[in-house]
């Protein structure tokens, strides 16, 4: 790249060429730009299936045992699988299923159906249905939240409207994926039969659900095919209405029959009875939308809210259709936060080439360059399929500093060459002809230390890859644009500065001065220096082995997820009621724009002893605290209202939890013996509710379950001809809410549920008033003839397993100022203190399971890229030597990064680590500049290698301070952050620029006597070809 032959000459020489090209290449980015996809972070899909299987009436016992083992084992065979884990409770369980990353969902959906399928034989055959499965991607959140309220419409009827009108509508917008709906109570037909008047007349529940299974049916009948016509036959075989179901015959008494109206009350009612929601205060259901892999958020949500006013007129006019949580608001406000961060950061760098160059016209070159190279790396982006989302964009604008860099060293040599006395087309030729190979150098070397992060694993990985290659097109596109347009534009507009004999030096001259003095007296004394270098390696080392490591900050996205825990054998109205005094004081808290809630079984939540908050808050500007001061400060309020617990925890961009959780952090414990298991988990519960670095501290044990316990008399049934299995399905039928039969509409199925009636079914007492049919002699025999209600025990409300072990979760929030690295330490000692035995495995899921294996990875990724880094440079300058002398600019660049981030209270986390990364890009240019020079003066001119690095720390001094104030003042807007997804983008800024700050302040005379050092040792390596032509 050097001299008349090179790339930058042709450009010279043919500026309106390299106008066109480079407007091609502006065109390219301008035309991709509203093309790519906006999200809030990278796409990071991770391959999960959740299987849902149901009995109503069943115990958690009969649910784990019968239902979710059977089910795990034939799971347990599918490759790929890396956790599998469920959660079985009263009639449900849940299994979640988590694949290798590299594993297709839709192959591991085909197979978890064909598991399914083997495991059906195994399964209840009273089951209703057979276990569904649906895709799920724990890393991916809501999109939107659409609640939908009533203030006098029947929850069944507005459930309804929900299920067969809006979700399906909007499940067909493009963008849309799944939709779930949380609070919804499916309307049914309950047949609620009285024992008393059943025994009356010598009827059991068992000769009720027999005619309920017959009466009901939409079977096929045929078609009359006649000589001139065809003709489908029809009946009236189904029923859909109470009254209908309520004139059936069910038996005959002295020659009048009995409708089924005269032993039972049919009405309208919901499958579960046990099922309620609130949008504020008022009954609703909520609409949970997620969108497509690769849909762009803020389109998708755009078309559904475009859609709502259609959809709202085909309601009735007492139904409310709002935006419960909207996550564009927040995705806008973000990236908008990061569009002005990257326009300051570009003024910023502007500002300092104005500065040092006095020469508007070099910076306006420079400038160019940078819009060029930001605007054509959209182009890129929308190559590779990336999207516009937090992170790509903090790539851009850090990008900003390195996308200069070139630049400035372009153009500052041209400048000089200009001072000089030569032409503009020949200082642009030779300028930039010389310089070529040193921006190569700098610019692959940056490269190099981004290579590791495209090799990081899991989610992590995948979601700074785009990351990674983003930063890197952006980079190499501005080493093409440097070395082509900077030079034409050079060779047109710049001209030689002009100096008088009495201006006074300028801002550069005078640091330049500044610096040639302490250099002398650096160079004066090495050994000082390298006791400098060395002691800064040494605390650099232990500092970042004494900071406190983190994962990813804690976002305010402005949503808060609550989870509400009452006593495990609290009833329905009062789960209710409990709910409804919380709801009071989340809505009368300043920060709170709408919330909604809701108690029993729906959605995720298994237990009427649990139930689920959704708050969104105000705009940031609106509001005085962040998403998790407000937790903090409504927690002591919430404490207030008796007999239940709300965790609260801020949702995140980046959600790794496989399934619901309480807290920020989940631990999980698991045995062979659940009754040791559920010991050893109480005893450590209690251990770390006393160390304050926890909070929202809870498991989900839940072993206070009321169990009402009966004792079967087998040989007193036998008698009667009546087993077991007999019991079992009376008991089902009077307390299971089963589900004996189903119709058909055009729109959906509905459910008839057989219970006993509202007075009788909550009463252990009722046992004695109901009757089974002896087969023998057909005469009815009394329950209580065969059954005795044992008294009263506790046990779980769910049983949860991981991988077919009996485990419980731990879930966890952090106080202010605790790391998760620290927590991590403290709990494995609290384990270590209380002697939980051997026998007790415990690991951490989710974020923190993610952070564990990061924490891991850190020294590895580091030293890669100081390979990768190592490698390049001996490469470009064949030599095995000077890549060290370059190397060693990077300790005072991480003790700097270390300091600023721990005097700022951050931990060291994965962004922080992101940052320290790029430093080791950024800062090794000082060296390069420096060795390119000082290795050319040597070879070409014979200075000695003392003389040689003098003139090129003093002669390079102008483009390495310009160089480092760009990249500085390029993080300075991250660092200072403060709008939407700040804290995501602080902790890089904060990093880059301690690492700036400090490096430059000692890399400017460590490097020079380092130099020195090593030309002592070493024989002096061959040039490196392609080296710069004399200055």
């Amino acid at each position: 790249m050097k001299g008349h032959g090179s790339v930058s000459a042709w450009c010279v020489d043919h500026p309106v060429a390299t106008l066109l090209l480079t407007f091609a290449l502006v065109l390219l980015g301008l035309i991709a730009f509203p093309r790519l996809p906006v999200a809030p972070l990278p796409e990071a899909e991770f391959p999960t299936i959740q299987v849902t299987a149901q009995l109503p009436g069943a115990s958690p016992d009969t649910m784990a045992s019968s239902v979710a083992t059977p089910l795990e084992v034939q799971f347990s065979a599918i490759p790929g699988m890396t956790q599998m884990t469920s959660s079985s409770a009263l009639g449900s369980s849940l299994l979640t299923l988590q694949f290798t990353l590299d594993k297709s969902i839709d192959t591991a959906a085909q197979e978890v159906q064909a598991a399914i399928n083997t495991a059906a034989g195994k399964l209840p055959s009273d089951m209703p249905n057979l276990p569904t499965w649906r895709k799920v991607n724990p890393a991916d959140s809501p999109v939107l939240i659409l609640s939908i309220s009533s203030d006098n419409m029947p929850g069944t009827e507005l459930s309804d409207y929900v299920e067969t009108l809006l979700a399906r509508q909007i499940s067909q917008i493009d963008g849309v994926g799944q939709i779930s709906i949380t609070g919804q109570q499916r309307p049914a037909i309950r047949v609620q039969a009285s024992p008393d008047k059943l025994a009356a007349i010598g009827l059991t529940l068992a000769d009720i659900r027999l005619v309920l299974q017959q009466s009901s049916l939409n079977l096929a009948k045929g078609a009359l095919y006649g000589r001139d016509s065809v003709s489908t036959l029809s009946t009236n075989d189904q029923l859909f209405h109470p009254e209908e179901y309520g004139d059936l015959i069910v038996s005959y008494r002295d020659g009048a029959p009995v409708q089924l109206r005269d032993v039972a009350r049919v009405i309208n009612g919901s499958e579960n009875a046990y099922v309620q929601a609130w949008s504020g205060d008022t009954p609703g259901v909520n609409l949970v939308i997620f969108r497509q892999p690769g849909a762009n958020i803020v389109d998708t949500v755009e078309r559904i809210l475009a859609e709502v006013p259609r959809l709202q007129a085909m309601l009735p006019a007492s139904v409310e259709v709002s935006s419960l949580s909207d996550r564009t608001k927040t995705i806008r406000a973000s990236l908008h936060e990061v569009e002005i961060t990257l326009l300051i950061a570009v003024l910023l760098v502007v500002a300092v080439m104005a500065l040092f160059l006095r020469q508007w016209s070099a910076t306006l070159i420079v400038s160019s360059v940078l819009g060029v190279s930001l605007v054509s790396s959209f182009a890129l982006m929308y190559v590779m399929g990336f999207s516009l989302n937090n992170l790509t964009l903090v790539a851009i604008v850090i990008a900003v500093g390195f996308v200069v860099d070139d630049a400035i060293v372009v153009v500052e040599n041209i400048h000089r060459h200009l001072e000089a006395g030569l032409d503009k087309r020949e200082a642009a030729i030779k300028g930039a002809g010389e310089i070529g190979f040193t921006v190569v150098s700098i610019s692959f070397s940056l490269v190099a230390a981004f290579i590791p992060l495209l090799f990081m694993g899991g989610v992590v990985g995948r979601l700074f890859k785009e990351f990674a290659l983003t930063a890197t097109s952006t980079i190499l596109i501005s080493v093409v644009v440097s070395l082509t347009l900077a030079p034409m534009l050079a060779g047109q507009f710049m001209r030689a500065p002009t100096h008088h004999p009495h201006d006074k030096p300028g801002f550069g001259e005078r640091l330049l001065a500044s610096y040639a003095r302490n250099l002398r007296r650096a160079l004066a004394h090495p050994r000082t220096m390298l006791a400098i270098f060395t002691v800064t390696l040494g605390l650099a080392v232990a500092g970042y082995v004494l900071i406190p490591k983190g994962f990813f900050p804690v976002q305010d996205t402005g949503f808060i997820l609550g989870t509400s825990e009452a006593a495990a054998d609290v009833s329905y109205p009062d789960m209710v009621a409990k709910h409804q005094a919380l709801a009071e004081i989340i809505k009368a808290d300043p920060a709170v724009e709408n919330f909604s809630h809701s108690v029993g079984v729906t959605g995720s939540n298994q237990t009427i002893a649990n139930g689920r908050f959704w708050i969104a808050l105000k705009d940031r500007g609106d509001r005085d605290v962040s998403a998790s001061q407000f937790i903090d400060r409504i927690r002591a309020k919430l404490a207030q209202v008796p007999g239940i617990v709300l965790y609260l925890r801020a949702g995140q961009d980046i959600n790794l939890s496989s399934g619901p959780s309480r807290s920020q952090y989940q631990y999980v414990l698991k045995s062979n013996d659940g009754a040791t298991l559920n010991t050893w988990t109480q005893r450590l519960t209690e251990k770390l509710r006393a160390n304050p670095a926890f909070r929202d501290l809870s498991n989900d044990l839940q072993l206070g379950g009321s169990i009402t316990h009966i004792s079967i008399d087998r040989q007193a049934a036998a008698r009667f001809g009546l087993t077991a299995t007999d019991v079992d399905q009376a008991l089902y039928d009077a307390f299971g809410q089963r589900q004996v039969n189903e119709f058909q509409t055009e729109t959906n199925q509905y459910q008839v549920v057989l219970e006993l009636d509202s007075q009788q079914r909550g009463k252990a007492e009722s046992l004695n008033y109901f009757y089974l049919r002896s087969p023998l002699s057909g005469e009815m025999v009394p329950l209580s003839a065969l059954a005795k209600v044992d008294p009263p025990s506790v046990g779980p409300l769910s049983i949860s397993h991981d991988g077919m072990f009996p485990a419980a979760n731990l879930s966890f929030n952090l106080a202010p100022g605790v790391a998760l690295g620290d927590a991590v330490i403290m709990l494995d000692q609290a384990k270590n203190e209380i002697g939980m035995p051997s026998t007790i495995i415990g690991n951490f899921q989710g974020a923190a399971q993610a952070f564990q294996s990061s924490l891991a990875s850190q020294p590895w990724l580091i030293l890669a890229a100081l390979v990768a880094v190592y490698i390049i440079l001996g490469v470009l300058y064949e030599s095995f030597v000077h890549p060290l002398t370059i190397i060693s600019t990077l300790p005072s660049a991480g003790l700097g990064a270390l300091i600023l981030l721990w005097l700022l209270g951050q931990d060291f986390s994965i962004m922080a680590l992101i940052g320290l990364v790029l430093l080791i890009g950024i800062v090794k240019k000082n060296g390069i500049l420096m060795i390119d020079f000082a290795l050319e003066a040597q070879r070409v001119r014979g200075l000695t290698p003392a003389d040689a690095i003098y003139e090129a720390c003093i002669t390079r001094f102008r483009p390495i301070i310009m160089t480092t104030l760009a990249a500085l003042l390029g993080a300075v807007p991250l660092m200072l952050g403060a709008g939407a997804g700040a804290e995501l983008r602080q902790p890089l800024g904060i990093a880059v620029v301690g690492g700036l700050l400090v490096s430059q302040a000692l890399t400017l005379f460590t490097t020079p006597v380092i130099y020195l050092y090593l030309e002592k040792l070493f024989h002096r390596p061959k040039p490196a070809l392609g080296l710069a032509t004399t200055h």
